[in-house]
């Protein structure tokens, strides 16, 4: 367990890709870490999740957040420009976790404050690889900021 929290580790993922929700689901459980995953699969869901608005009211606050940028509505950027504008949410590390390998988008999502941008790779074995090292970095090396 990350030794700067006593409690599960809540985690949302903003993935609008059914397959790849399932799937760091299942790494994440088979994973050491205490941990929690929470998934919505569009932009204004995640900030109504954030905001805990209408059926996200009793959520869980997250301690990290997996962010895709190409979603349905709202875009990842903007999502990411909307939590690291707010005072309330801006302390949460927000990792971009896309297909996308443009330089612009990489720009563009460090310049919106974004904690990492990692490249989803297209292979099975190789985004098994990378959510593991997402979870051995952010949820037990770092210290996650408190609530």
């Amino acid at each position: 367990m990350n030794s700067s929290l006593d409690r599960q580790v809540e985690i949302l993922l903003v993935e609008d890709n059914p397959g790849d929700v399932r799937l760091t689901e299942e790494v994440l459980k088979e994973g050491k870490i205490f941990s929690r995953l929470s998934a919505v699969e569009d932009g204004v869901q995640a900030i109504d999740f954030l905001y805990r608005h209408g059926r996200f009211a009793h959520v869980p606050r997250p301690d990290l957040i997996l962010l895709d940028l190409n979603l349905p509505g709202k875009s990842g950027r903007e999502v990411l420009e909307e939590i690291k504008l707010s005072s309330d949410l801006r302390r949460i590390p927000v990792v971009v976790l896309t297909t996308s390998q443009s330089e612009d988008d990489i720009l563009r999502a460090y310049d919106l404050h974004a904690n990492c941008y990692i490249t989803k790779p297209i292979d099975l074995e190789q985004f098994i690889k990378v959510v593991r090292s997402i979870e051995v970095f952010w949820l037990s090396t770092v210290k996650l900021p408190p609530e």
